[in-house]
C-alpha cells in the first residue's frame, strides 16, 4: 500500500466562493501556476522529456509552492459562456504537458464525467469548478482504492514536449511578425545558409580539383614535348617436333609450347641490361638529356642509373599476350627516327636473347652424344686390333677354315689307318702269311698313327714356341664377339648421335615479325584531352575521399 507523502500544508484564503465552497481565485491562480510551469523554455521540458517521469509527491508539491505565488492577483470576473471549440484553442495554448493531461482524465473519471480528450477533461472539471491541478487532487490519485493491496508504479509514457525558443539554435524573430512573415524569414534563412555552402562548397572545389586540373592541361596543352611511338609486334617460335604422340605434340602448334620463353623475352626487354645496352649502342640517355624536352620528361645530363631506368620503364611499354604468344612492343622517343631505331635494336637484343636462351641445352645434348660416339669408335677400333693381332699369331686369315681343314686331314688320315688295319687283319689271318706284305701293311699303319698323331698335337700343343691353335682360336672367338658387341654400342651412339640433333634442332627458337618498327610522322603523345579528363576525375575522387572521411570524423566525434 501507498501512503501519501509528507508535505507542507498551506493554508490559501480568497475572497469570493466557488461552487464547490474555495475559492475561484485559488484554483484560477494554481492553474496558472501549472501553465506557466508547463510554458517554460525548451531545455527544461526537453530534460524533463528524457528523465523519468517525477513521482505524485514532487508534482503536489510544485503545484503547492507555485500556488502562493498566483496569490495576490484578483478573482476574476465572471465570463460569458463560449463556445467549447475555443476553450479547447485556449487550453492547448496554454502548453499542458502529457502528464498533466492524462491526470487531468484521472480526475474527470473520478468525478464522473465522460471527456471526449485530454483537453475536453480539463475544460470540464473546469467548468465544474474543480482544479485538476491542485495538490489534493494529485495525491488522492496516487493513493490506492484498496488499502490490503499496494499500488503499481505509474507507467512511464511519453510526454508532449513544448517546441520553445531555446531548443535548437535558429534566427530570433520578433513577436510581432506575422505568422506568414516568420515562414518567409526562415525561408530566407534557409536559403542564405544553403547558398552560403554552395559557395563554399565551390571554392573547395576550385581550390582542389579545378585549380590542379587547369595546371594539369595547361601543360598537357602548351608545355609537354610532342613524343612518337613506334610500335611493333613479334612471336616466338620454335622449330616442328618430328616425333608425333604424348601431351607434348597437344601443345606443339600453340602459344603455351613457347610461354615461358616469351615472359624470359619480356622480362629482359626490361630489364636494366637491355637499358644499359641500348644506351651503349644509340646514347639512350643522351636523347632524353636533350634541352629541347620539356623538364617534366626530360633526364638530367648527370643522371644517375636508376632515374634513366625509370625513364626505360616509361618510355619503353611492352605487353604480352598469352592466348595468342603475340609480344605488342612500344618505344616512345623525341623524334620518329629514334624511337624507329630503338625499336629495331631492342628486337635484336631479343632475337639474341631467344637465341642463347637454349643455346646450353643444346650444346649440352650434342656434346655428350658426340663423346660417346667418339668413345665407342675408340673400343671398336681396339677390338678390331686384338683380332687383327691373333690373326697374325696363327698365321691364317680364319682359325675356323684353318680348324676345319685340319679335321678334314685328320679324318681322311683315321680312315686309311682303318683300311690298313683290316688289312693287317686279314694278312695275319692266314696260316702262313707273307712276312714282307705284313711288315709294309705295319709299317703303313705305324706312320699314319704317328701323322694322326702330329696333327692332333698340332691343334692342341704348341710345339714351336707359339700358342695352340685352339688357344689361339678361343682368344680369336673372344676378340670377334667384343667386336660385335662394339660395333652394336657404336650404332647405339650414332643413333643417339642423330637423336641429339634433332633434338637439339627442335630446341632451336625463332623470333618471328608480325608488324615491323616503322617511323611515325605525327606525335602520339602526349594525349591532352584524354589527360587532362584523366587528371580531373583523379583529383575529384581524393577530394570526394577525403570530404567522406571528414565528414564521417566529425560524426563520430560529435555523437
Amino acid at each position: 500500500m501507498t501512503t501519501k507523502p509528507r508535505a507542507k500544508k498551506y493554508r490559501i484564503r480568497r475572497n469570493g466562493p466557488l461552487g464547490n465552497g474555495r475559492p475561484r481565485a485559488a484554483a484560477d491562480g494554481m492553474a496558472g501556476a501549472v501553465a506557466g510551469a508547463a510554458a517554460s523554455p525548451m531545455p527544461e521540458t526537453v530534460g524533463a522529456m528524457a528523465s523519468p517521469a517525477p513521482s505524485p509527491a514532487a508534482a503536489a508539491t510544485a503545484v503547492a509552492q507555485a500556488a502562493p505565488a498566483a496569490a495576490p492577483e484578483p478573482a476574476p470576473t465572471p465570463r460569458t459562456e463560449r463556445p467549447v471549440d475555443q476553450d479547447i484553442t485556449e487550453i492547448r495554448r496554454e502548453g499542458l504537458t502529457g502528464r498533466q493531461l492524462r491526470m487531468a482524465r484521472r480526475v474527470a473519471q473520478k468525478h464522473g464525467l465522460a471527456p471526449t480528450s485530454d483537453f475536453d477533461a480539463v475544460r470540464l472539471l473546469r467548468k465544474q469548478g474543480i482544479d485538476p491541478f491542485q495538490r489534493s487532487n494529485m495525491l488522492e490519485l496516487v493513493v490506492s482504492d484498496s488499502p490490503g493491496q499496494p499500488q503499481e508504479a505509474p507507467p512511464q509514457l511519453p510526454q508532449t514536449v513544448r517546441q520553445g525558443g531555446a531548443g535548437l539554435p535558429a534566427t530570433p524573430i520578433p513577436a510581432s511578425i506575422s505568422p506568414a512573415e516568420q515562414v518567409m524569414h526562415i525561408q530566407q534563412d534557409i536559403a542564405r545558409r544553403r547558398r552560403r555552402r554552395m559557395v563554399t562548397m565551390l571554392s573547395r572545389l576550385a581550390a582542389f580539383v579545378l585549380l590542379p586540373t587547369l595546371v594539369a592541361g595547361i601543360y598537357y596543352f602548351r608545355i609537354a614535348t610532342p613524343m612518337y611511338a613506334t610500335k611493333s609486334e613479334f612471336v616466338i617460335q620454335q622449330a616442328e617436333s618430328q616425333m608425333s604422340g604424348g601431351l607434348g605434340s597437344m601443345f606443339a602448334g600453340t602459344g603455351l609450347a613457347v610461354q615461358q620463353d616469351s615472359i624470359a623475352v619480356q622480362s629482359y626487354l626490361k630489364s636494366r641490361d637491355a637499358m644499359r645496352r641500348l644506351d651503349a649502342d644509340l646514347g639512350f640517355m643522351a636523347h632524353f638529356s636533350q634541352p629541347q624536352i620539356d623538364p617534366v620528361q626530360r633526364l638530367d645530363p648527370d643522371a644517375t642509373s636508376e632515374a634513366a631506368y625509370r625513364v626505360f620503364e616509361r618510355t619503353v611499354k611492352i605487353g604480352y599476350d598469352p592466348t595468342e604468344g603475340i609480344l605488342k612492343m612500344e618505344v616512345i622517343a623525341a623524334d620518329p627516327e629514334t624511337s624507329a631505331a630503338f625499336s629495331e635494336a631492342l628486337i635484336s637484343y631479343a632475337e639474341q636473347r631467344v637465341d642463347g636462351l637454349t643455346q646450353r641445352l643444346r650444346e649440352d645434348q650434342m656434346s655428350g652424344a658426340r663423346a660417346s660416339f667418339r668413345e665407342a669408335e675408340t673400343r671398336v677400333e681396339e677390338a678390331q686390333n686384338r683380332v687383327l693381332e691373333l690373326q697374325e699369331r696363327l698365321g691364317v686369315l680364319d682359325p675356323v677354315t684353318e680348324t676345319t681343314a685340319l679335321m678334314s686331314q685328320i679324318s681322311s688320315f683315321e680312315i686309311q689307318l682303318r683300311e690298313k688295319r683290316l688289312q693287317l687283319d686279314q694278312l695275319m689271318d692266314n696260316a702262313r702269311p707273307n712276312q714282307a706284305r705284313v711288315d709294309g701293311v705295319r709299317g703303313d699303319i705305324r706312320r699314319l698313327e704317328n701323322l694322326v698323331a702330329e696333327l692332333r698335337a698340332s691343334m692342341t700343343e704348341s710345339t714351336t714356341g707359339t700358342d695352340s691353335l685352339a688357344r689361339v682360336s678361343a682368344e680369336l672367338r673372344i676378340a670377334e664377339a667384343d667386336l660385335a658387341n662394339r660395333q652394336l654400342l657404336l650404332q647405339q651412339a650414332l643413333q643417339q648421335l642423330e637423336t641429339a640433333r634433332i633434338e637439339a634442332n627442335r630446341q632451336v627458337r625463332y623470333l618471328s615479325l608480325g608488324v615491323s618498327p616503322v617511323a611515325p610522322d605525327e606525335p602520339t603523345y602526349p594525349r591532352a584531352f584524354e589527360n587532362t579528363i584523366l587528371a580531373f576525375l583523379i583529383f575529384g575522387g581524393i577530394y570526394l575521399m577525403i570530404s567522406m572521411t571528414a565528414s564521417i570524423l566529425r560524426e563520430q566525434v560529435s555523437s
